[in-house]
């Protein structure tokens, strides 16, 4: 992958500072994205399941499957045989897939479920319009 040139300094959400206009030569976005590369992959989002989370249709999912998950993380699965990405919730022995948008029921998952973690989200690259 190509490097990209980034900012050294911080952009700020008010009022830029006019002396913060230096340059660094590039930055590997890999490098930034990916902490451990053998179990890192990404992945395109398909559907509107995620959005209260920030999680969009055609978003870009980076996912390390190194990484432990844990309640509240968001992660992707194979449930049934189908992938999805939805929110961890790990009570006692009470698991669910918790969908962040109301029109997407949550899953209880049974012990008659085949549930796999593949690996917990790390980052979303997100195009904003």
């Amino acid at each position: 992958m190509k490097n990209i040139p980034i900012s050294i300094s911080y952009v700020h959400a008010g009022f830029p500072s006019p002396a913060e206009d230096y340059m660094d030569p590039s930055i590997d976005i890999n490098e930034y994205l990916v902490k451990n590369p053998p179990a890192t992959f990404f992945i395109k989002v398909r559907g509107h399941s995620m959005i209260n989370a920030g999680i969009y249709d055609n978003d870009i999912l980076v996912v390390d499957r190194s990484v432990k998950p844990k309640n509240k993380s968001i992660v992707i699965c194979i449930l049934n045989g189908d992938f999805a990405v939805k929110r961890l919730s790990i009570k006692g022995k009470d698991i669910k897939l918790i969908s962040e948008n109301s029109n997407y029921s949550n899953i209880s998952i049974s012990s008659l479920d085949d549930l796999e973690v593949w690996g917990v989200v790390t980052y979303n690259i997100h195009q904003h319009i």
